[in-house]
């Protein structure tokens, strides 16, 4: 593991998610170990070229009880996990390609998990079970006649093909990534060495799987077969095949998209139909309570207005009398009212007095001693005045 992990730190030198890569092959190589990883050119169509880590080797997959090997290879952008990988099907020269909704006839994997991929959700690990699954639904590869002859390679066929063959000049683009040449471009570089990797094989990587059957591959009796097996070519029904689970593909995700915004929408038209229904219930309360305040607003006018219109009477009233002598306006109702009346204002008098003495003496109109001796004078007058009023009060039965 240790000598894995300083391998793929040379390899996935320009990587720009290095640690997660390296992590994720890692732990598929250890699950898988009829895996390797290598890196090797990888050339647009553009033009461009790039050394891209290529995982291949085989994969244990179970058809009617039996395992077989089947060989794939994963290219793994430079961007990787942010784009989708590139997943092939390899097929040897004991191997014909069998077309259906997982496997077009360039060998290439078509899987709802590589539709679905998210950066933060997906792995590789993952993705190879998922191809077992798929291939152990329909097998993506058939064994030839003996007598066959090699067909001649597919022109956009996304496989790496074998030396004397066209290298192939349209492919599809991958989406968010420029438009590629999935394989190195190299015509002399051989398929792997895999000895006899498909059924009746075993792995020197991994543990063994072989079918219950000595033949070395799955014949037209126990496997799937092809529409034109016996020739091995691509025929018309492939092609409708490899169309039709395109264009199904395609619909299945412009769907889920569609339905998927659709969702996004209502949920967010029903957010704001409650935030609507929450602020009109707010705006009615405020209203209540603007009423209400505006109701106690009015009658405080009025009351206003009459209490200002009593005080305009009162004011034209006083104004229409003669002038009131303040000594006669005062009468007490009993002489000891009356005497309490006078003592009040004696003291209130003794009280300026003194005031006016402390301001003379603050302007040295007075001297000190003068100060002293008549406040002391007045200060006695005080204090039996007040004690008058104290027992006028306790007679009278007021507050003392």
């Amino acid at each position: 593991m240790a000598n894995d992990e300083a391998v793929l730190k040379v390899y996935l030198a320009k990587y720009k998610h290095r640690d997660i890569t390296s992590r994720e092959v890692i732990s598929l190589i250890q699950v898988y170990r009829s895996l390797t990883y290598r890196l090797e050119a990888f050339v647009f169509n553009n033009g461009a070229r790039k050394d891209l880590l290529n995982i291949e080797g085989t994969i244990p997959v179970n058809y009617k009880g039996s395992f077989y090997n089947i060989p794939v290879c994963i290219w793994l952008m430079d961007t990787h996990p942010q784009h989708v990988p590139l997943c092939f099907v390899k097929p040897t020269a004991d191997m014909s390609l069998k077309v259906s909704r997982y496997v077009d006839s360039n060998g290439k994997v078509y899987l709802p998990y590589l539709h679905e991929w998210t950066p933060n959700g997906s792995n590789l690990q993952t993705l190879v079970q998922c191809m077992i699954n798929a291939f152990g639904e329909l097998p993506p590869v058939y064994s030839k006649p003996r007598n066959e002859t090699r067909p001649p390679y597919p022109v956009n066929s996304f496989m790496p093909q074998p030396s004397g063959y066209p290298y192939p000049t349209v492919s599809p683009p991958q989406p968010g990534y420029p438009s590629v040449t999935p394989y190195p471009t190299t015509s002399n570089l051989p398929y792997p060495n895999y000895g006899t990797p498909y059924p009746g094989s075993a792995n020197t990587n991994g543990p063994p799987f072989s079918p219950p059957n000595p033949t070395p591959y799955p014949t037209a009796t126990n496997y799937v077969q092809g529409p034109d097996a016996a020739g091995g070519t691509i025929t018309e029904e492939h092609i409708k095949a490899s169309l039709l689970s395109a264009v199904e593909d395609k619909l299945r995700r412009r769907l889920k998209e569609q339905s998927q915004q659709s969702q996004a929408e209502l949920e967010t038209l029903r957010r704001t139909q409650q935030e609507l229904r929450e602020g009109k219930t707010r705006l009615e309360d405020i209203l209540t309570r603007l009423q209400r305040e505006r109701t106690e607003l009015d009658k405080n006018v009025t009351i206003l207005q009459e209490k200002e219109k009593e005080l305009q009477s009162a004011v034209d009233h006083l104004g229409e009398q003669e002038t009131v002598d303040v000594d006669e306006a005062v009468v007490t109702t009993a002489p000891l009212y009356s005497q309490l009346l006078n003592a009040f204002a004696e003291e209130a008098t003794l009280e300026d007095a003194i005031y006016y003495m402390g301001e003379a003496l603050r302007k040295e109109i007075i001297d000190l001693d003068t100060f002293l001796k008549q406040v002391r004078t007045l200060a006695r007058q005080q204090f039996t005045l007040r004690a008058l009023m104290h027992k006028c009060r306790q007679k009278a039965q007021l507050a003392c």
